[in-house]
């Protein structure tokens, strides 16, 4: 995922409900009775993790059992070292008292909460970036270090591979058109990260690539899912038996579910975007705009989805009387700059949600060049009486304002080519007219018309009538 452009803005939940999902999760709760279970007695040992000989305890504290008990008691005391739940007293002698974060999950708001969550979301995605401790201690060379290159591990590549990965997963979540809802197959979302765009047909070598990354996402989705990141439906265990043995069940080689799959919970959008935020990415969330002015509005929401802006917009309104809000967003919809086109598109779309009262403002600039198209528009469709007829030069400027946002929202999209398709056939003259249109982006959008127009002969009068509006411009 690049950090170069803005990602989609998320829709976040409250956060009072997010921390309580975050309090309710597997690990942090345990961290937190490891906590509190802590006293005098408790000893750890020089890399603050607890000493073997109190895991049972804290296994059974946890009500852990089988082969993981202690493993799992392990990694929660851990969690609870590095979230600031348990403060190491003195290193030498081993002892250890309640850390102040610890007050913080029953007496701290839930922005405090949410903190003490996020240091533990970090413990846990850099555990899941470690191979198998098994091979680590086999690793181990004369010196106690570990023989990297033994492991054929990269650190920072599995570090960074794994943040990719999760950029992708979120991205898939908060993008237009993403739900939210739906679980990703894990095979897709390591083909994101090793198959070439530009490849059709994926090669042996890269196929492989890709199942050998299912199966370490496999692993480190099953840590990840215990501090709510995730929810997580493992690889069946039955892809993974030996080709010569018989399956238990019959199985359905079809069912793409098998192979994992793996969906963002509301508490690792949060989690993810503020890791993103503390790495310098533009992560945007809904609602970030609503005390800010129209200016900031119709600018932030020009990168967003249609779906997105909406929501973005509706929560502005919810703030302002209709009548200062329409004058306000006409107000900041004026300008010749490249982005004036867009800004006036959000502007249209967020008076289609104001109601009546509104409509002062739009009368008071019907003689505008710039805003006196659209407002005719609202009126008309709201049925408003003595609406005067636009002159020909505001319908012509109006139609390439709406192009040119068009092409900034979506790029060459069907529904911008069915809209150029229309033009052209409803007027026989469109190009002999619309090149001598005072409109700065009319060049650009007439080439765009001759891109986007099947017909030959019509993408030619367009191609012919954007050169006539360079040389009119000078260009």
């Amino acid at each position: 995922m690049s950090d170069s452009s803005p990602l989609p803005p998320a829709r976040l939940h409250p956060e009072a409900e997010l921390a309580r999902a975050a309090l309710s999760t597997p690990l942090l709760s345990r961290a937190a009775r490891l906590a509190r279970w802590a006293g005098p007695g408790t000893r750890v040992d020089a890399g603050g993790g607890l000493v073997e000989e109190q895991l049972p305890a804290a296994a059974e504290l946890l009500g852990l059992t089988g082969d993981d008990a202690a493993a799992y008691a392990s990694e929660a005391w851990r969690v609870a070292v590095d979230a600031g739940l348990v403060e190491i007293v003195d290193e030498e002698a081993g002892t250890v008292r309640a850390g102040e974060e610890l007050a913080l999950l029953t007496g701290g708001s839930p922005q405090d909460v949410l903190t003490v969550w996020l240091a533990a979301l970090e413990t846990v995605v850099a555990d899941a970036a470690v191979p198998d401790l098994d091979d680590l201690v086999e690793a181990l060379d004369e010196g106690g270090e570990v023989d990297f290159s033994s492991l054929d591990w990269d650190p920072q590549a599995e570090a960074d591979f794994l943040d990719g990965v999760l950029g992708n997963l979120y991205l898939l979540t908060v993008g237009e058109g993403g739900s939210g809802e739906a679980a990703v197959p894990l095979p897709a979302l390591a083909a994101s990260m090793l198959v070439p765009d530009d490849m059709g047909e994926p090669t042996n070598d890269v196929l492989e690539q890709v199942s050998d990354a299912m199966m370490r996402l496999d692993d480190q989705f099953r840590v990840l899912e215990p501090v709510g990141l995730v929810e997580y439906q493992p690889v069946d265990e039955a892809l993974m038996a030996d080709a010569d043995e018989e399956p238990a069940a019959p199985v359905d080689d079809t069912d793409v579910s098998r192979y994992g799959m793996v969906r963002l919970t509301p508490l690792g959008v949060y989690g993810l975007r503020a890791r993103l935020l503390e790495a310098g990415i533009e992560a945007p969330a809904v609602g970030e705009l609503v005390d800010k002015g129209a200016d900031a509005l119709l600018d932030g929401t020009a990168r967003f989805g249609r779906t997105a802006a909406r929501a973005e917009t509706e929560q502005w309104l919810g703030r302002r009387d209709p009548l200062t809000a329409a004058r306000e967003l006409l107000a900041a919809a004026r300008g010749a700059d490249a982005g004036a086109p867009l800004r006036r598109l959000r502007c249209q779309q967020a008076l289609s949600l104001v109601g009546a009262e509104a409509e002062p403002a739009l009368r008071e600039v019907l003689a505008d060049p710039e805003l006196g198209g659209l407002a005719r528009v609202w009126l008309s469709e709201r049925g408003a009486a003595d609406v005067p007829a636009p002159p020909q030069e505001m319908v012509f400027w109006l139609t390439i304002d709406t192009v040119a946002a068009q092409l900034q929202a979506e790029g060459n999209s069907e529904e911008l080519q069915a809209l150029v398709e229309g033009l052209a056939a409803q007027h026989s003259g469109f190009f002999a007219a619309a090149w001598r249109v005072e409109h700065p982006a009319v060049a650009d959008v007439l080439d765009a018309m001759g891109r986007l127009h099947p017909d030959k002969k019509v993408a030619k009068e367009a191609r012919k009538a954007a050169f006539k509006a360079r040389s009119q411009q000078g260009g």
